[in-house]
């Protein structure tokens, strides 16, 4: 099992994946320990409500940005779990400074700590915003992806092991839409920005669980991106709010009408597996054997939520968001 035994730090662990990811671990699995490495003592503080005295759980105040932190913080550690970010898309192109403090220096700091400490294995989280991406946070994601894959070319003789995850839009995560519809609904009208609109989706649960099969099937420097449904956003809105007034009001700035998570450009250099795809690196130290299991995809592939060929009706629509 991936983390049985194992001291595991998820930074930006107070977030949406972090809470799903400690709830799953402590019921599901036997860390040694989990530290939750995040900025906010206030949210530590209500975690620690949530879940209890639990002796596997360690709360540790620090930011990414602070390379002196995370040495502090990786002493020990086996497995980290890269959840820290600035991920909302307007306050990137308003602060973009700040964001590539996070999410690019931020994710170089991990890298060499996780070296100098002797962690075990680091799995990054990115974002389909990371393939071809319009918007700041999308190309800071898309470097930081670059970064942790190259990350194992720095490792030297020591056995650390660096991969990237990348998925869809998260059902119920923070930012997500479907509580914006939810509020809206009250008033008896729907904003849609484009009712061509496609989204890939995943639950929280979906995500983890996929995290922690990667940990266990990663060996260095891939990029893993899960087999997921498609749905419409007015499909989305109908099964919120059947019957409410849908409004068009346009994609807003550094918004895609549909997303991609492998590119053309990537598809050269992936394989597809019986419930993901995996992006393989350019680097000497692959070995195209890793994966002898792997189909390699058609020529001219492309990963994008308007040409997938696994749609959500509208049952399974409203089973993920009572779910």
């Amino acid at each position: 099992m991936p983390i049985n035994n194992k001291n595991v730090l998820v930074t930006g662990g107070t977030g949406s994946f972090g809470q799903k990811f400690v709830e799953i671990a402590l019921s599901d699995y036997d860390p040694q320990k989990i530290i939750i490495f995040s900025r906010d003592e206030l949210k530590q503080f209500e975690m620690q409500q949530k879940f209890g005295k639990d002796s596997r759980l360690r709360y540790f105040l620090g930011d990414v940005r602070d390379k002196d932190r995370l040495y502090r913080a990786f002493k020990d550690i086996d497995i980290i779990v890269h959840a820290a970010a600035l991920k909302q898309i307007p306050a990137a192109e308003y602060n973009p400074f700040e964001v590539i403090k996070t999410n690019i220096i931020g994710a170089q700091n991990i890298i060499e700590a996780a070296i100098d400490c002797g962690v075990e294995k680091v799995i990054a989280l990115s974002t389909d915003k990371a393939a071809n991406p319009i918007n700041l946070y999308g190309a800071t994601k898309l470097c930081s992806d670059k970064l942790f894959v190259a990350g194992n070319s720095y490792v030297g003789e020591r056995d650390a092991r660096f991969c990237v995850v990348r998925y869809g839009n998260v059902v119920g995560s923070r930012g997500s839409v479907i509580p914006h519809f939810i509020q809206q609904r009250e008033n008896g009208k729907i904003t849609i920005t484009d009712p061509r609109m496609t989204r890939f989706w995943i639950t929280l649960e979906q995500g983890v669980k996929f995290v922690l099969n990667c940990l266990q099937t990663m060996t260095r420097g891939e990029i893993f991106v899960p087999k997921l449904p498609s749905m419409k956003v007015t499909d989305l809105a109908n099964a919120i709010a059947p019957g409410c007034e849908q409004e068009i009001v346009g994609i807003r700035p550094g918004e895609k009408l549909h997303e991609v998570m492998i590119t053309e450009e990537d598809g050269r250099r992936t394989l597809e597996l019986e419930h993901c795809y995996v992006i393989q690196p350019q680097f000497p130290w692959w070995k195209e054997e890793n994966y002898t299991q792997g189909a390699v995809v058609p020529d001219g592939f492309i990963y994008s939520s308007d040409k997938n060929d696994w749609w959500l009706d509208d049952k399974k629509i409203k089973e993920m968001i009572i779910n």
